[in-house]
């Protein structure tokens, strides 16, 4: 694959079932914006973010472009230069999973994280979901902030963890069940 310093995802053609977001979404604040037109997105930096996240390390860039290409995505950008990001995993019927939400270093601490956060929950595939899950280790007060609970509910969600995220994608060897 030939490098691009942003690439351009949502066009690939090559790509089944690619999620369509319908029309596109943005938010301002000043000199911010917030957009779901994945064209935007600097790939290279959502790369660079998460393969060194606790939630994602090593991460590779095939796996995440795949993760970009079937969600719902939004960039976080001060004049052009991506400053955060965002994806939705939903079935666009009834349920969503918010997934590595993240604002770089430097902009921390100014309430951009809330501000992703409501444009998230603001966009109108979301308005009629049942339920909108995330799984997060940090920054609780974030979440709680946009209307998020806490479930730690015994026998009520269960999860698989499979410590593959390094692998490409199709890589993952699924085992037989045993009988």
């Amino acid at each position: 694959m030939k490098y691009q310093p942003r690439s351009v995802i949502a066009d690939n053609n090559n790509q089944p079932n690619a999620v369509n977001d319908g029309p596109l979404f943005t938010w301002h604040k000043g000199a911010l914006t917030i957009s779901t037109d994945r064209r935007l997105l600097d790939i290279d930096f959502i790369h660079h973010f998460l393969r060194h996240s606790h939630w994602a390390q090593g991460i590779d860039r095939a796996t995440l472009e795949h993760a970009i290409r079937h969600s719902l995505c939004f960039g976080l950008y001060r004049k052009k230069r991506q400053i955060g990001f965002a994806r939705v995993v939903t079935d666009h019927a009834t349920f969503a999973w918010l997934s590595d939400v993240f604002i770089t270093a430097e902009y921390r601490g100014n309430g951009l994280g809330q501000w992703l956060m409501r444009s998230c929950l603001e966009h109108p595939l979301m308005s009629g979901l049942h339920r909108i899950m995330l799984y997060a280790s940090q920054a609780p007060w974030l979440y709680a902030k946009a209307g998020y609970e806490p479930i730690n509910q015994p026998d009520r969600v269960w999860t698989i963890t499979q410590p593959a995220i390094d692998q490409p994608c199709g890589a993952l060897h699924i085992p037989q069940s045993v009988h």
